[in-house]
């Protein structure tokens, strides 16, 4: 943590490993998301796709709640809220296409689905 790379995302940490200057069309993010947490979210502009290599935790769409854990990989559509919820904290591997530009992060209010 501390680099331009390191963001704090609301109820978290990302670290930006890929991001658009890379000119590779995706993004690659190591998502922490930290204990106790529920992140309303929606991502408008980006196809998001989470893979979970530690922790646990779940993820709410209209179709359900699923549970999270090393192994699972989730890919909500664009503009489709989901709740990500971690009750002891989780780390994901996320590929966000077309790629983020690095310093994005969410404005996070219970209830309401944040987005970039």
């Amino acid at each position: 943590m501390g680099s331009e790379c390191d963001v704090d995302w609301g109820n978290g940490t990302s670290r930006r490993l890929l991001v658009q200057a890379d000119n590779l069309g995706f993004s690659l993010t190591e998502t922490y998301v930290q204990p106790g947490s529920e992140s309303y979210l929606r991502y408008d502009n980006h196809q998001e796709v989470c893979y979970c290599v530690s922790g646990s935790g779940s993820v709410e769409t209209e179709d359900g709640v699923f549970e999270i854990k090393p192994g699972t990989l989730y890919a909500p559509g664009v503009g489709e809220p989901h709740v990500l919820r971690s009750q002891h904290g989780m780390t994901l591997m996320c590929v966000f296409s077309p790629a983020l530009h690095g310093s994005e992060t969410h404005l996070l209010t219970p209830g309401v689905h944040s987005s970039y």
